[in-house]
């Protein structure tokens, strides 16, 4: 536990309660990655008013999607879904190939748009908040990263509240809580995405170094969230 832990604890707890007493409706868009496991138990321990929801790409690996059975045993709630348009899918995969997103970032990106951009469009949709799990020393992308900003593309305000968590506040509270989380965290993967765009990462690597590892650190983003001197949603075109 790294010190001022217990203040960046209540810190989190507190802002996640004012997001749903101030920001109604306001959801959780979990990843079901180890820092969305923190927020999730804290909203559901602490019966926060937040809903909680994930995409689902179509490609997350096993080990992901038990993540969510875990979420449903554990706290007795149920992760809303949300799946990317069958017919854009299809048409991406018949015209280009089921792998096209390891040929350029142009195609990985629309690969992203279409299982993640569009379907968060819809998770978002009449909300006045939505609250994310990153933190700043997850990669240069993100090392910019505000507590709250703005959201101009979806008209709502953005909440990171584990924004300066380092990686041992997350598993402190993950391993004091008993929280549930990814398997694949124990076999060297801090960052997981879809299946075929993660891999496990080497000692002295980046926790994002796994996320699209073909790619150069500055285009690894999916499009959800990207630094063009802040941190903001990029559209298709970008």
């Amino acid at each position: 536990m790294s010190t001022g832990f217990t203040q960046r604890l209540a810190h989190t707890q507190a802002l996640l309660e004012r997001i749903a007493t101030e920001f109604t409706p306001a959801v959780f868009a979990s990843s079901l990655a180890a820092e969305d496991m923190v927020l999730t138990d804290l909203i559901l321990r602490n019966k926060i008013n937040i809903g909680i929801f994930s995409l689902q790409t179509g490609r997350l690996p096993p080990e992901t999607l038990a993540v969510i059975e875990q979420v449903t045993t554990t706290y007795d709630y149920a992760i809303e879904l949300f799946y990317p348009n069958p017919q854009a899918v299809a048409a991406y995969v018949d015209n280009k190939g089921i792998d096209a997103f390891y040929d350029s970032v142009e195609l990985r990106k629309e690969c992203c748009h279409i299982r993640k951009v569009e379907p968060l469009g819809r998770a978002l949709s009449g909300k006045a908040a939505w609250i994310t799990g990153q933190r700043r020393s997850q990669s240069s992308t993100r090392a910019a990263l505000d507590e709250q900003e703005h959201d101009t593309a979806h008209g709502l305000e953005k909440f990171n509240p584990l924004a300066d968590w380092s990686e041992e506040d997350v598993w402190h509270y993950i391993r004091t809580h008993s929280v549930p989380y990814n398997a694949l965290h124990d076999a060297g993967y801090p960052s997981i995405g879809c299946a075929p765009c993660t891999r496990a990462v080497q000692p002295g690597e980046d926790i994002r170094a796994g996320r699209w590892w073909w790619e150069t650190p500055e285009s690894k983003e999916c499009g959800l969230h990207v630094v063009d001197g802040k941190l903001v949603r990029i559209n298709k075109s970008n």
